[in-house]
């Protein structure tokens, strides 16, 4: 359903395009691979740094985390094809800290912890909050398999993967908690 039309008149200024995409490689390892592109709708000065035209690209980033069936991080590979700062660059090999984190609880913290302030760049670290995710959604049928005596890590996540609700019980009944009575 998409959303009702805007209560007011407006101009479209600024575009941000993410994409994120999943593989499976033939040495079993996973890649995850996340693109953002910021692009203005008219032209975009930054004094002392340089001009954009209309649909320009002011950022172009990509990054690629090569991850194993335990979702630990054995490589990482950063594209900054377009910045609109010299020093962001920078931020590019700090991203190798990252090795030998895991993309499980904890994975925003690990970010954090290696890359947030300016230790890194924001919107790199935009990109990798979600890759979790992305790895998850790529590998989700090989993960069941690795281990059936832990619950899944996205149960108990959101709503709809509540130990105590109906999809839970009906897709993972060994994991399915009876909600207590609150009468």
């Amino acid at each position: 359903m998409p959303l009702p039309p805007p209560s007011a008149d407006r101009s479209h200024l600024h575009t941000r395009d993410v994409v994120y995409r999943g593989y499976h490689r033939t040495d079993g390892l996973w890649d995850v691979e996340a693109e953002l592109r910021d692009t203005k709708t008219v032209p975009f000065i930054i004094p002392h740094e340089g001009e954009w035209a209309a649909g320009q690209p002011i950022h172009g980033l990509a990054i690629r985390l090569t991850v194993d069936d335990n979702m630990m991080v054995h490589a990482v590979e950063v594209a900054m094809d377009h910045v609109p700062h010299g020093p962001c660059p920078q931020a590019a090999a700090p991203m190798q800290r990252l090795i030998g984190s895991r993309l499980n609880r904890g994975w925003r913290r690990a970010i954090e912890q290696h890359l947030g302030g300016i230790a890194g760049c924001a919107h790199l670290r935009e990109l990798l909050f979600n890759m979790a995710t992305v790895a998850f959604q790529t590998a989700v049928q090989s993960l069941m398999l690795v281990d059936r005596e832990h619950p899944p890590p996205h149960l108990g996540r959101c709503v709809t993967w509540d130990f105590e609700g109906p999809v839970v019980r009906q897709r993972y009944p060994k994991f399915y908690r009876i909600r207590p009575d609150k009468s």
